[in-house]
């Protein structure tokens, strides 16, 4: 089976991390991959035995493709056997004549890379990707899945992009979702198909560090950003951290919302004693991360939360928002394996929050309990469970 993945490029988000990890799992299984990007980012995650670098040019052939203004774009494409093969499009180059006639451009191209390699299907991660897959694949008769990674309301928010995927995915091949919630969006004319993330190995390689060696920190994994909404967590620490002034809060990530965060946390005091630390991205998160008491996860709205099920997997006291479409409550049942705070107004939300802190630190034998249940994601969401759902639901369409 020759699968085409097609995203807008391998940034280090929660899309990107799970497309690659598929990559690498039907590269193993000796499925013949190639990933097509729009662009190439600077900060990528690394493709198992990638063939595609940034001075990767030599020895590459090109598609030419003939545009509406006759300019050639050109598209490189790196067709080594060895490895799972790399396209970069550079579709994110704009032409003249607006939005219309550039998207049009940019489905021709796709067009084109599909007719020169050729695959048995496609899959498509996000957004307008998911919509220029199944226009550019349908002349050329090659199934497409697409797969939605957030609430769906969110994700196609804009009028204009709401009804291309109205009117397109209807004709996918299968629209792959995260939730009940998400599936229930899209009603009985859109054939979908519910697969959650999988934890990923890392995090479940690694030995569970029992519950009294914990540290006392309370961590977030995550871009800092509105919707992860860290805010929240950073207002309720400061309810708790001077009665519980043992514990800190350690913020992993950065996005555009970090300078706002940080100044926060200055105006609330909590950078004295070092009570909150930002640390940004870092790499092998479950070893700064897997001896911490606390997780907890504010989104305004989520998916399948990588950031969460890692936190379950490494088993640590997991709190989260019990935000659309219905991502944690998938994984958490409140009281058992962690705790959910119900979506309310801010000033609620952050004393729901801080009274949950208070419970967990507090009560350490209802936070054990919610720890060592926690664990059951290494089971449920295991990489082989949730890759082979992948490979069965591929050869289930391929069959028709």
């Amino acid at each position: 089976m020759h699968i085409a993945m097609y995203i807008g490029s391998l940034n280090k988000g929660g899309a990107e991390r799970v497309m690659c990890n598929l990559a690498e799992y039907f590269y193993n299984e000796g499925h013949k991959v190639t990933m097509v990007t729009t662009y190439l980012a600077d900060d990528e995650y690394e493709l198992p035995d990638g063939t595609w670098y940034k001075e990767a040019k030599e020895g590459c052939s090109e598609i030419e493709v003939l545009n509406p203004d006759d300019k050639k774009k050109k598209v490189w494409i790196n067709k080594s056997e060895d490895g799972i093969a790399r396209v970069f499009s550079a579709l994110t180059l704009e032409s003249r004549g607006g939005r219309l006639v550039n998207l049009r451009n940019r489905v021709q191209i796709l067009e084109n890379i599909w007719k020169q390699i050729k695959p048995d299907i496609i899959l498509s991660f996000l957004g307008k990707n998911n919509v220029m897959a199944i226009k550019s694949a349908r002349p050329l008769g090659i199934p497409v899945v697409v797969s939605v990674r957030s609430n769906p309301s969110r994700e196609y928010a804009s009028k204009t992009l709401n009804l291309s995927m109205k009117h397109y995915f209807p004709k996918a091949a299968g629209v792959v979702v995260q939730t009940t919630g998400a599936a229930e969006y899209f009603g009985r004319n859109v054939k979908t198909r519910i697969l959650p993330n999988s934890v990923h190995p890392d995090f479940i390689t690694r030995s569970i560090v029992p519950f009294d060696n914990r540290a006392k920190e309370i961590v977030s994994v995550g871009r800092l950003d509105d919707n992860k909404n860290q805010i929240l967590l950073i207002k309720a620490f400061a309810e708790v951290s001077k009665e519980l002034n043992d514990y800190k809060l350690v913020l992993y990530g950065d996005g555009p919302s970090r300078a706002k965060f940080e100044e926060k946390a200055k105006e609330l005091g909590l950078f004295d004693d070092e009570k909150i630390i930002f640390k940004g991205n870092v790499s092998n998160v479950p070893d700064h991360i897997g001896s911490s008491e606390i997780f907890v996860l504010t989104s305004k709205q989520e998916g399948s939360p990588n950031a969460l099920i890692e936190a379950m997997a490494l088993g640590l006291t997991c709190i989260s928002t019990d935000c659309p479409c219905g991502g944690p409550r998938d994984l958490i049942t409140d009281g058992k394996n962690g705790l959910l705070i119900p979506m309310a107004s801010d000033e609620e939300m952050v004393k729901e929050l801080a009274n949950a802190l208070r419970r967990v630190i507090t009560d350490r034998d209802f936070s054990k309990k919610l720890s060592e249940n926690a664990t059951y994601v290494r089971d449920k969401y295991s990489p082989d469970k949730i890759n082979s759902q992948w490979r069965e639901y591929f050869e289930e369409i391929l069959k028709k």
